[in-house]
C-alpha cells in the first residue's frame, strides 16, 4: 500500500475495495516534497506558484496547462551542481526540452544530453554551446551524425557497430576526430518498470558486456584511430531510488575498463553512469538528495577503481527527471463527476493521456489536489480520468478528493515536468497544452498551446 497526497493509499485497489484505504485527515493538505518549492495554498484554499494564483493562470492561458516554477528548476540545477562540483552533469533533454529550459540549464553551468536530431536542433537554438552537448540514441541516422559533427558536438555515445562504421566514415570525410563513449549493456535490471529498465541484456541499447561486443567495439575504435574513445557509458533505468544497481554497473564497466587497459595499455579518462534518479510522485517515494547521491556514487567509483588499480576517471551523470520533474505541475479543469454505482467516482478533466501517457504506459502513480478552492466536505476516493475515447485514459488511479468536487473546479497534478509534455500526443486530435513559466508572481508562455490550425497544417491530403 502506498500513501500519497494527503494520506491516500496507492496501488491497484479495484479488487480490494475501500477497506484497504484510510481517508486523509485534511483533504486540503499538501505534501511539500510532491510540489514545486514555491507552491502554496492560500486562505481561500486555492494554490499559487511564486505568488501567482492558479485561477489567474487558468484564466489567462486556459487548461490543461503545464506550470513550471522557474526558480524551482534553477534551484534543482544548483543543488546538483553543488553536490557534483567536479563532475560533468548532463541534463537529460528527453525529460523535457524547449529553448527556455536549454537557456536555464546553460546559465546554470550544466551540460545537455540529446538523443535525436530534433533535440539537437532545440539545444542549438536555445544557445547551448555545442561542446557541452552529448548525443545519445540507438539508431542515429547519417544525417543526424553529420549534423552533430558539423555543429561540433562535444561527445557522441556510440550504440552499435553500424554506428561506429557510419561515424568513422563521416569523420574521415570531414577530417575530424570526434570524441565518443561506448554505451555498455551491463546486465543490471534496476528496480523499475520493465519498459524503462535499460541495462539488462534483452533490450535494444548498447553493446553487450557478457557477449563480448563491448570489448570488441572498444578495440575496433582504438585500432582504427579515427574516433577518439574517451570512455564508457552505462544507464540502468529510470525512477531509481536504490544505488545498489549503480554499484553493480560501475563494477562491471570498470572491469571492462581494466580489460581495455590490459589489451592496449590505455586507461580511458571518462566514465558516465547515466541517470534515472527517482523523484517523489507519492508520499511513499523517498528519493535521495543530490548530496547523498554524489557521496554514494563517488564511494562506488573510488572503491571499484582501487580494486582494478585504475586511475579514477572523470565522472559524469545524466539527471533529467530529478531536475525538471518536481518543478512542474499540470492544471486541469473538471468537466464531469460521475459516481458509478457506488464502486468508484470518476472525476473527468479536460486533458488526459494525450498530455500524460505515463499512467497508461507505465502504470505510473500520481497525486492530485483540488486547486481552486478549499473544501470542508468529506473526502471521497476518486479516479481522475481524461477526456479521450479510451478506457485506459487515467491520470491519477486513486486519490482522495473532496466529495463536493464539481464541474468547473481546478485540479492540479504535481510531478509532471518529466516525460509528460515530451511524450504528449494528439490522440483524438486534441491539441497539446502550453507550458507556462512562473517567476516572482508573473507568468510567461514558453511553449504555446497547439491549435486546430496546427493540426490541419500537417494534413495536406
Amino acid at each position: 500500500m502506498r500513501a500519497h497526497e494527503a494520506g491516500a493509499l496507492h496501488g491497484d485497489i479495484g479488487n480490494r475495495g475501500p477497506a484497504w484505504l484510510r481517508a486523509p485527515a485534511d483533504v486540503n493538505a499538501l505534501v511539500p516534497q510532491l510540489w514545486p518549492r514555491n507552491v502554496t495554498r492560500g486562505q481561500d484554499g486555492s494554490l499559487a506558484v511564486a505568488g501567482l494564483g492558479v485561477r489567474d493562470i487558468a484564466a489567462e492561458f486556459g487548461t490543461p496547462v503545464y506550470v513550471l516554477d522557474s526558480d524551482d528548476l534553477r534551484s534543482r540545477c544548483r543543488d546538483f551542481r553543488a553536490a557534483f562540483p567536479t563532475e560533468d552533469i548532463y541534463y537529460a533533454g528527453k525529460a523535457f526540452l524547449c529553448r527556455a529550459v536549454v537557456r536555464t540549464i546553460a546559465e546554470e553551468g550544466m551540460f545537455l544530453d540529446v538523443c535525436s536530431g530534433g533535440e539537437l536542433a532545440v539545444a542549438l537554438a536555445g544557445g547551448m554551446p555545442p561542446e557541452r552537448i552529448g548525443f545519445h540514441g540507438n539508431n542515429k541516422s547519417t544525417a543526424e551524425l553529420s549534423r552533430a559533427l558539423d555543429a561540433g558536438v562535444g561527445r557522441i555515445i556510440v550504440d552499435s557497430f553500424a554506428e561506429i562504421d557510419r561515424l568513422t566514415a563521416l569523420a574521415r570525410e570531414r577530417g575530424v576526430r570526434p570524441r565518443v563513449l561506448i554505451r555498455v549493456t551491463v546486465g543490471v535490471e534496476a528496480h523499475t518498470h520493465e519498459f524503462i529498465a535499460t541495462a539488462h541484456e534483452d533490450q535494444k541499447f548498447g553493446f553487450s558486456l557478457a557477449g563480448g561486443a563491448a570489448i570488441a567495439a572498444a578495440l575496433r575504435i582504438l585500432d582504427e584511430g579515427v574516433l577518439e574513445l574517451r570512455g564508457l557509458h552505462s544507464h540502468i533505468g529510470s525512477q531509481i531510488f536504490d544505488t545498489s544497481g549503480f554499484e553493480v554497473s560501475a563494477r562491471r564497466v570498470l572491469a571492462l575498463q581494466a580489460q581495455i587497459r590490459d589489451a592496449r595499455g590505455i586507461e580511458l579518462p571518462e566514465l558516465d553512469l547515466g541517470g534515472g534518479f527517482g523523484i517523489a510522485y507519492t508520499s511513499q517515494d523517498d528519493p535521495a538528495a543530490p548530496q547523498d547521491l554524489a557521496k554514494r556514487l563517488r564511494k562506488i567509483v573510488d572503491s571499484e577503481c582501487a580494486a582494478e588499480r585504475l586511475v579514477v576517471p572523470q565522472l559524469s551523470i545524466e539527471p533529467g527527471r530529478a531536475i525538471v520533474g518536481p518543478a512542474v505541475f499540470t492544471l486541469y479543469q473538471v468537466g464531469t463527476v460521475k459516481d458509478v454505482d457506488g464502486i468508484r467516482t470518476y472525476v473527468s478533466v479536460d486533458g488526459g493521456m494525450s498530455d500524460n501517457i505515463r499512467t497508461a504506459l507505465y502504470d505510473a502513480s500520481y497525486s492530485a489536489t483540488l486547486a481552486s478552492r478549499a473544501s470542508t466536505a468529506e473526502p471521497m476516493l476518486a479516479r481522475v480520468v481524461g477526456k479521450h475515447c479510451e478506457s485506459g485514459d487515467i491520470v491519477v488511479k486513486d486519490e482522495f478528493l473532496p466529495a463536493d468536487v464539481q464541474p468547473g473546479d481546478l485540479v492540479a497534478v504535481p510531478g509532471t515536468g518529466a516525460y509528460c509534455r515530451s511524450m504528449a500526443s494528439n490522440y483524438n486530435h486534441v491539441p497539446r497544452p502550453p507550458v507556462v513559466e512562473v517567476r516572482d508572481g508573473r507568468a510567461r508562455l514558453i511553449v504555446r498551446r497547439e491549435t486546430e490550425e496546427d493540426l490541419l497544417a500537417l494534413d495536406v491530403g
